[in-house]
């Protein structure tokens, strides 16, 4: 019930009826029973259909412990680029899945770059990286000012 309406019948000016605040159980059975999947918006299958289709995902993986790196191997078999992200890690653990990394790349021809502290990203053999970096002043073109 809504705001506007529990005012409304504390004022008297609407009927309070309490029996439609409660639903029966089978208004919920109407849907996914103890084991089913839950069905997702179906745009989000879609786009992510496509974005698989033509090569274009990323793999996101923050894992807690050494056990989560087989998330990161699997994504990065498939031919997906994989961002690790360790900063949730012990460093001891971080250390060791950075050397599942570098045998991963190494064992598949990929590559491996360190984004931030803790942060690398895992590129399949097939990926160029394209560097951002300035490209330096230039003495002709718009913003020449001198």
């Amino acid at each position: 019930m809504g705001s506007v309406r529990k005012a409304s019948a504390w004022l008297g000016l609407v009927d309070d009826n309490e029996d439609e605040r409660y639903y029966d159980d089978d208004d919920y059975s109407d849907g996914n029973e103890p084991g089913e999947a839950w069905v997702t918006d179906p745009r989000v299958k879609v786009a992510s259909d496509v974005a698989e289709e033509k090569g274009r995902r990323i793999g996101t993986v923050t894992p807690d412990s050494f056990r989560d790196a087989r998330a990161i191997g699997e994504l990065f078999r498939d031919g997906v680029p994989v961002i690790m992200n360790l900063t949730a890690m012990e460093a001891s653990d971080a250390k060791r899945v950075v050397d599942f990394a570098a045998g991963l790349i190494f064992g598949l021809r990929g590559s491996i770059e360190r984004v931030s502290t803790r942060v690398f990203l895992l590129t399949p053999a097939h990926t160029e990286i394209v560097n951002g970096d300035p490209a330096g002043h230039r003495t002709d073109g718009f913003f020449n000012q001198s």
